[in-house]
């Protein structure tokens, strides 16, 4: 208890003189809760994080000392052979750090107690001199600490040295009254702790944490065992050495915007880059426009720009990790929209020229720079035009003879219009030729010379083929022109009969009617009978022939 009192009696001056220290560091609300929170009870609630400042942009330290409170219990409780049970007191330490996370402690302690507990058949307790009594502890070894420049720094630690236990005597008592004798032992601890930073020299030490296993003699059998407990400790951390960092610079922001150029209802996106940030805060973001509105509360936004109307846009963007000077920036970008650009269109005719009456198909082939829905008409100057969608067809019935121009619109979804036009030229009808004659194939007569005018079987076949012409052509008529060799017996009476006989077989033999055949004698020098078609309309040319009576 005289330890305790000792240790109070030191640590009550001590967050006072921290009071005072952090108070002229830290103005205004800031110094306040400061203050507030040392004051305050070490199981009270912590207080609120504090706005953040430039003292406390610090570097790692090198050297720190702990001045605390520790609690030592054996576990179990009452274990055979462990002479600590419980006890209460202070300890210190002293640790050096040879880079930003490792380091080396010496630790102290000082515990004690006022009561012997006994078990067994006796398992009460009696009072005890404390002028000897109590324990030493003084231990060494390394640590390794995480996040030391943070708000909150845990640590772990395993340390190895000695505890000296004092002669436990009972209280007021003269002869016989030594009840455990003076010991020391090897001692080794080995846990962790955490540290929340209150301002660059000071700390308080919330929880340390450790296993403490010692070798005391049994004073039953005089041989050292292994004693089990734990050690819970908190306090005050000195800080020292290190140096601060330079003080960040001002904040800056700066920020653009993809793309720069758009079409109303396309997207953009807004991102900013700040720079001197402090790594120990989160920044906040913000972002505002007028005439539109922006999605997103991180580095990056994004803008719908439906409705907005061609023009300059500006986005002006906020950071802030505080309300300190230079803890805040602002940056503005601008993007512009541009309008609708209107379409255009081409326009042909298939065929370009066409025979009074005809018809011309009508291509329209619109296109929107920003692919806008289109619609199509067509006027044209002469005939008719009718059609749907992007063809139509011109009609040139009742136009007159020459061009007609025909003119192709496209309108697209926000009444944006263009038009081309194309001409057909409109001919006047051509008359149809007048038909033809054709010769068919001819009849010889010069094999059977007995039988002059006889038609034979070579003449029958070429026959055959003239009255199938004659079938396929039902209003042609046919004419036979019946030749003779000069010098023959009777050369015209001849010619007349071949032809006769020619007809003959056509009309007996084919069933041709003898009306549609007309016959000729010609002036051709051989005995041959030649046949032309005659079409309807036709007129075959007797030049050089006689017809036979």
């Amino acid at each position: 208890m005289i330890a305790i009192t000792v240790l109070a009696t030191f640590l009550v001056p001590a967050f006072s003189l921290l009071e005072a220290e952090t108070a002229r560091s830290l103005t205004g609300s800031q110094g306040a809760s400061v203050a507030a929170a040392i004051a305050s009870p070490i199981h009270a609630p912590l207080p609120a994080a504090i706005p953040d400042s430039g003292n406390l942009n610090l570097d790692t330290h090198s050297v720190e000392i702990f001045l605390g409170y520790s609690y030592l219990r054996a576990v179990p409780t009452l274990a055979a052979g462990n002479r600590l049970v419980w006890m209460n007191g202070g300890s210190a330490s002293l640790a050096y750090f040879f880079t930003r996370s490792i380091g080396i402690v010496a630790d102290v302690g000082d515990y004690t107690n006022s009561q012997m507990h006994f078990t067994g058949a006796y398992t009460g307790t009696i009072d005890t001199d404390q002028a000897n009594g109590g324990a030493l502890s003084y231990l060494f070894g390394p640590r390794i600490a995480f996040h030391r420049s943070g708000r909150l720094s845990p640590y772990v630690q395993a340390l190895f040295g000695g505890i000296h236990a004092g002669q436990i005597s009972i209280a007021h008592c003269t002869v016989h009254c030594t009840l455990l004798p003076e010991q020391t032992a090897f001692a080794m601890a080995a846990g962790g702790g955490l540290d929340l930073r209150i301002h660059r020299h000071f700390a308080i030490r919330l929880l340390q944490a450790e296993y403490l296993m010692t070798r005391f003699r049994s004073y039953d059998t005089g041989n050292s065992g292994m004693q089990n407990d734990i050690r819970l400790s908190t306090g005050i951390v000195f800080r020292f050495g290190g140096h601060r960092n330079p003080p960040l610079p001002p904040m800056s922001y700066s920020c653009s915007v993809h793309p720069a150029t758009v079409f109303a209802g396309q997207t953009v996106t807004v991102s900013g880059i700040a720079t001197s940030l402090n790594a120990d805060k989160a920044p906040v973001y913000t972002w505002a426009m007028q005439g539109g509105t922006v999605t997103g509360n991180e580095d990056t936004g994004t803008i719908d720009t439906s409705g907005q109307q061609p023009g300059t846009y500006t986005v002006r963007g906020h950071v802030s990790q505080g309300s300190q000077p230079g803890q805040n920036a602002d940056c503005t970008a601008s993007y512009v929209v541009k309008a609708f650009e209107p379409p255009t269109v081409s326009c042909t005719a298939d065929p370009s020229t066409v025979a009074a009456g005809g018809a011309s198909t009508i291509t329209a082939i619109g296109v929107s720079p920003q692919n806008r829905s289109l619609t199509y008409s067509f006027e044209s100057t002469a005939g008719s035009v009718s059609g749907s969608g992007s063809t139509a067809t011109l009609s040139t019935t009742g136009a007159p003879t020459g061009t007609i121009t025909v003119t192709c619109h496209v309108t697209d979804d926000l009444a944006q219009t263009s038009a081309s036009t194309t001409s057909v030229t409109v001919q006047a009808p051509v008359a149809a030729p007048a038909p033809q004659t054709s010769n068919l194939c001819s009849v010889r007569f010069d094999r059977d010379s007995r039988r002059p005018a006889r038609v034979d079987n070579e003449a029958k076949a070429c026959l055959d083929e003239v009255a199938l012409n004659m079938q396929r052509n039902s209003d042609a008529k046919l004419a036979i022109v019946g030749n003779a060799v000069a010098g023959e017996h009777n050369s015209r009476r001849l010619a007349a009969l071949r032809a006769v006989n020619t007809m003959r077989y056509l009309v007996d033999e084919k069933g041709i009617d003898a009306s549609r055949i007309a016959l000729f004698t010609g002036s051709q020098d051989g005995k041959v009978v030649s046949l032309t078609l005659i079409p309807d309309e036709a007129t075959f040319d007797t030049t050089g022939d006689t017809p036979v009576q």
